[in-house]
């Protein structure tokens, strides 16, 4: 199993990116696969039910923080946990991509979402509504930026042509595709476009079940053979440190990776943060056999 660290682009490590880079380096040498961002630039204030996090917690853009840490790191893996697409305008994002994945060296995971808060949206002038088939729209012409060599979109929210944007991805035909969501249309979308799915804040009988629905799925859904296996990428509920056991559970399930968020007390300085980092795969190391955390 891979182990990722969530929020590098958050609290403690937006207020300090260069402590952030100290931690990005730390997991680097401790066995982390990679880091996480998360990804919003507005958030209700005062706060409303469906506020991820209260409006006072620090986040930086995630393709600035990431490439901040690219330049800091050779084999961390750099992944957006997740890229809410109907917010962006796909070809700055496509390119936006695309360079992140080439200052990287092919370290980028390109998490994604159509999104959930209203206020949001609205204050970026982008619309609700059909925001899935928006999000599918924007991925198509994203990846004909990225892999065609006179790419031409003729489509109901983007349109052109005669275009060309160089340098393509390291990474062909793009940097693998995670899509998050707990949906019936985004667990089909992970099966038909994605390389892996990414389930956020699910305790091991909660991963169990969307597994469950992404097999049926699958089941009805075709899956191009060139995206292989769908990685199941998870993380648990709370903000407590995991065990072994509880990991060695997901792991049963068929889960690919743990992103961790780390306990709160870890989040607010570098030093509680670096202790987190430093204690966790060793806190895994007594998974089953055949169970290994840490690095791919």
């Amino acid at each position: 199993m891979k182990l990722g660290l969530y929020s590098i682009n958050g609290n403690v490590c937006a207020l300090d990116p260069a402590g952030a880079i100290e931690i990005a380096r730390q997991a680097e040498r401790t066995g982390w696969e990679s880091v996480w961002t998360a990804e919003h630039y507005l958030l209700p204030d005062p706060p409303i039910a469906a506020s991820p996090v209260p409006p006072h917690v620090p986040m930086l853009d995630p393709f600035v923080a990431l490439a901040h840490i690219a330049g800091h790191t050779t084999t961390l893996r750099l992944a957006t946990g997740v890229t809410v697409l109907p917010v962006h305008e796909p070809v700055t994002l496509a390119k936006r991509v695309m360079s992140l994945d080439r200052v990287s060296g092919g370290r980028f995971l390109f998490g994604v979402g159509v999104g959930y808060l209203a206020p949001e949206f609205a204050a970026i002038g982008a619309s609700l509504a059909a925001r899935g088939r928006r999000s599918d729209e924007y991925l198509d012409a994203m990846y004909a930026i990225w892999s065609e060599q006179t790419p031409e979109v003729a489509g109901e929210f983007v349109r052109f042509s005669g275009l060309r944007s160089e340098p393509r991805p390291v990474q062909h035909p793009g940097p693998p595709l995670h899509v998050g969501g707990m949906s019936d249309a985004a667990l089909q979308r992970a099966v038909q476009r994605g390389h892996g799915w990414y389930g956020y804040n699910l305790t091991v009988d909660q991963a169990a079940a969307a597994i469950e629905r992404i097999r049926a799925a699958h089941a009805t859904t075709e899956r191009p053979r060139r995206l292989g296996p769908l990685e199941i990428t998870v993380s648990p509920p709370g903000r407590q440190p995991i065990d072994a056991a509880t990991a060695g559970a997901y792991a049963e399930l068929g889960v690919d990776r743990l992103v961790l968020v780390p306990p709160r007390d870890a989040l607010r300085t570098l030093p509680a943060l670096s202790q987190f980092v430093a204690e966790t795969p060793v806190a895994l190391a007594g998974l089953p056999t055949g169970v290994a955390v840490g690095a791919p």
